[in-house]
């Protein structure tokens, strides 16, 4: 399953448009409701594309395309190359539509997103060594860094890196002072 950042206020916009089916529907064939306001459909060789918006304001989708045999006997049709081609404006409209970002951005927000996971655990790994080491933190100060850190694992598992970006930043500044 793969996890898409979505514009402020767009899920709230697309919700009142009808709904991510009707937008699914403008890019896909066979769309069919499933789950919470989440669909399934497919197109040419994509045989599977289903999605729904997530809690934490995300697009979560997963693809299954044709393979092997199956894309190579459809890639020989007559017009097949020409649906793969299809199928693959189809799939990016459909992402640049449901997120209000495009290719590009849809890119930087992944790698801005990372980082701030990659920070996040460098800053648990380098506060429990610090903890370890140091001799003169205060037993409150102790506590409330183990708290930081515990809100970030948490926020890590769910997905959050804004939160434990944010949550590291103040683990940080406490284990300086």
């Amino acid at each position: 399953m793969e996890r898409f950042h979505v514009k402020r206020g767009l899920m709230k916009q697309i919700n009142a448009d009808g709904g991510l089916i009707k937008l699914a529907r403008e890019h896909f064939e066979d769309v069919k409701a499933s789950g919470d306001d989440g669909f399934e459909g497919r197109f040419a060789i994509l045989s599977l594309v289903s999605g729904e918006y997530g809690s934490d304001g995300t697009l979560l989708v997963e693809v299954q395309q044709m393979k092997g045999d199956e894309l190579s006997d459809f890639l020989e049709q007559e017009d097949g190359r020409e649906q793969a081609m299809e199928s693959r404006q189809r799939w990016s409209a459909f992402l640049d539509a449901a997120t209000g970002y495009d290719a590009k951005k849809r890119g930087d927000k992944a790698k801005e997103f990372a980082k701030k996971r990659t920070k996040s655990l460098s800053a648990v790994r380098q506060a429990r060594h610090f903890l370890g080491m140091s001799t003169s933190l205060t037993n409150d100060t102790r506590v409330e860094a183990e708290g930081f850190i515990v809100e970030i694992e948490e926020a890590l598992e769910r997905g959050d890196f804004t939160r434990a970006d944010g949550r590291a930043k103040k683990l940080a500044k406490l284990l300086e002072g």
